[in-house]
């Protein structure tokens, strides 16, 4: 076993080179569930209603893990967002 030693600062600061690598690769979703404000951004809708339509239709994924708060997941949005893209000519 080999072991390596480094002072603190150094080790944070690849600690921070290693999370800003991870969050720069495209495809890596680093949150799953999004809350409203996030969703409604990456669906580029402004109206919650719309938002709530799609829940209500079971277009996208939610979580409710408290009364006040919803959860959308991120994978679903991307699902729905490719269902409907159209292809150029």
């Amino acid at each position: 076993m080999e072991v390596i030693c480094m002072e603190e600062p150094a080790f944070f600061n690849l600690f921070d080179r290693v999370i800003a690598h991870i969050e720069a690769k495209p495809g890596v979703n680093s949150e799953k569930w999004l809350p409203t404000d996030e969703a409604m951004k990456r669906l580029g809708i402004t109206s919650k209603a719309t938002l709530q339509s799609y829940r209500d239709e079971g277009k996208i994924r939610f979580t409710q893990p408290r009364r006040k708060v919803i959860l959308y997941d991120a994978n679903s949005i991307d699902d729905f967002l490719n269902k409907h893209a159209k292809n150029t000519f």
